[in-house]
């Protein structure tokens, strides 16, 4: 009708983070995006940069990702400055069969520290399907990233290798960092050597392992999963005991002379007991 009040249109998406990729000219930043679903190709605000949208689903959640490309031109520094203001989150790019790229990381680094200091970023090694060419070894790239607390991945967008895995990897990383503790946490996928433990020993005891027609090494590796398994419950038990006893040493008679013993005395302070 036409006096209904008509419905505010329903959001696409859950949660909305802006992304920025950095990194020298030419290491494939425009590589990485070419392949994404959903968005715009250029930027709505200015031709120094390429920007994209895509929508990722993580943990059930709809998260709308905002991806600006700065170009790695000096005279596109002023966007970076801009950009990075808002910026959730930061992918740094380099050419694995570049070492020029790779080592100019530093610059980048301290130009996004400058304006948006504590913001997430991952290193991205890009171009992985080139490793016959490769410039930088793996071993170098985790280091530097682990020496700036950069999550890693090395990307292939020819073979889309990697490219959702890091998105996904810093969209934890920056939901983490504004307080979304369900959504960064990872879901653990149970191996299936504990789901095997975890199934026999709910159907057994310790002490019926050894019993069981298993190979040596089998039976060691159950006992000490029924064994953790014990004591975490066990220690859950004593500590509500342990409440429960403080409550009802809070509440019996002080043990007198002529009274009955402490230990078999049951009446509360404030109850009558006939003599």
């Amino acid at each position: 009708m036409a006096g209904e009040p008509s419905k505010p249109p329903e959001k696409q998406y859950d949660y909305l983070l802006k992304f920025l990729l950095v990194g020298d000219s030419d290491v494939g930043k425009q590589e990485i995006l070419s392949d994404l679903d959903d968005g715009a190709l250029e930027s709505p605000f200015c031709s120094g940069s390429a920007y994209k949208t895509t929508t990722i689903l993580l943990d059930g959640k709809r998260v709308k990702l905002q991806l600006w490309d700065t170009s790695g031109q000096g005279r596109f520094c002023t966007i970076i400055r801009s950009y990075s203001r808002g910026a959730q989150g930061v992918l740094l790019v380099y050419d694995i069969t570049n070492r020029w790229s790779f080592d100019g990381l530093d610059r980048w680094l301290k130009e996004v520290d400058s304006h948006a200091p504590g913001v997430p970023k991952v290193l991205v090694g890009n171009r992985l399907h080139l490793a016959f060419k490769r410039k930088v070894s793996q071993r170098d790239a985790q280091l530097y990233a682990n020496k700036h607390s950069m999550a890693f991945f090395e990307v292939s967008p020819l073979c889309n290798f990697n490219i959702h895995e890091s998105f996904c990897e810093l969209s934890r990383m920056a939901l983490q960092r504004n307080g979304m503790e369900r959504l960064w946490r990872s879901n653990k996928v149970l191996s299936l050597q504990e789901l095997c433990c975890r199934a026999i020993v709910a159907r057994t005891t310790v002490y019926s392992i050894e019993q069981l027609p298993l190979p040596t090494c089998v039976k060691s590796h159950l006992k000490s999963y029924a064994l953790t398994s014990t004591n975490t419950q066990q220690f859950r038990y004593t500590t509500n005991h342990k409440k429960h006893s403080r409550k009802l040493r809070l509440t019996s008679i002080p043990n007198t002379p002529g009274s009955m013993d402490s230990r078999t005395s049951c009446v509360p302070r404030n109850s009558c007991a006939i003599s």
